[in-house]
């Protein structure tokens, strides 16, 4: 019979096994593995006076298992992957930079080192994102009359293939119990991402945050998509204000803004659901949005959206 790992369920029967006074041939027998296994394990992870403790001899196994991931791994690219993680890079987002700077590492194995690190006490799995299945509201929800609405239909083809620079979505991302709102805007095709902090989730307050957040870069907005919320009532003002087209996404169709779904998602990495926003200052608010556009994306060869932005700003 061949050499199998143990899991920690097994450990707990070994011990049960080795009380009742079986032999590690008779335990390997009801285990269905090799009794040099059931040696082995008693042998390298016993205590003193020749006790097995089941817990104990996990933990060790776990220890030992993430010294060897380790080793087979440089120091310099470990250090990577944990600033990678710090930053809260996904282990994709890693491993592709990983690859362009000399520390090549797959992202499978970065999964693995954090699992691993999970198993044994550490916190590094809380830089992940978790996400979190979406369901939509019924039909008893208001719906929003906005005037002069002009729908994802009539927008220019061009947009949807993502190739122009200047194609913008927006949404708003809610605080807990009325405390406020925060507005986001990405730019479909450097993938630069925009945040700000409103007292209300107001069409009055969105508004102006919108025409605020790209006035510097008023000549590069040549559409805006957006949801059919009533926060964007005030289309229009915005429309004129940068000189741009605003166009609205079917109800109940978030795939059509697809890019700004993605990037509230690894906003709430960082300001969770439910955060009171009064507690969320501007200068974080800021600290976050130059985290997420300093963020590798696999879409831009994992380069900075950031960096995209400015190239294709200076460009045009």
């Amino acid at each position: 019979m061949s050499y199998k790992q143990l899991i920690e369920g097994q450990r707990y029967q070994i011990e049960a096994y080795l009380r009742e006074g079986f032999s590690y041939r008779e335990i390997g027998k009801r285990l269905q593995v090799s009794h040099s296994t059931i040696s082995r394990e008693v042998r390298r992870n016993r205590i003193r006076d020749n006790h097995y403790l089941p817990e104990v001899a996990h933990a060790k196994t776990v220890k030992r298992r993430c010294q060897a991931a380790k080793s087979s791994v440089p120091a310099l690219t470990i250090t990577f992957v944990e600033f990678g993680l710090s930053q809260k890079w996904s282990p994709e987002q890693i491993a592709g930079v990983g690859k362009i700077i000399g520390h090549s590492v797959s992202h499978e194995w970065i999964y693995g080192f954090v699992q691993r690190d999970k198993l044994s006490g550490g916190k590094l799995h809380k830089q992940l994102r978790h996400s979190r299945r979406k369901y939509r509201k019924g039909s008893r929800a208001k719906r929003v009359i906005i005037p002069n609405r002009v729908g994802i239909e009539r927008r220019p083809a061009i947009v949807d293939k993502k190739k122009r620079f200047g194609d913008w979505e927006a949404d708003t991302v809610l605080g807990k119990n009325g405390t406020g709102a925060i507005v986001s805007l990405v730019e479909r095709k450097s993938k630069l991402y925009l945040i700000r902090k409103v007292p209300a989730k107001s069409a009055a307050d969105v508004s102006r945050a919108m025409i605020g957040m790209l006035w510097r870069y008023r000549g590069h907005v040549r559409t805006i998509t957006a949801d059919n919320g009533a926060e964007f009532c005030a289309h229009e003002l915005v429309a004129e204000k940068l000189k741009t087209d605003i166009y609205f996404a079917n109800p109940y169709s978030s795939w059509e803004r697809g890019l700004n779904e993605n990037f509230n998602g690894l906003l709430r990495q960082y300001i969770r659901k439910g955060t009171d926003l009064r507690t969320v200052t501007d200068k974080q608010i800021a600290a976050v949005e130059r985290a997420l556009n300093a963020r590798p994306r696999k879409c831009l060869g994992f380069k900075q959206p950031s960096v995209v932005f400015n190239t294709l700003r200076r460009a045009a």
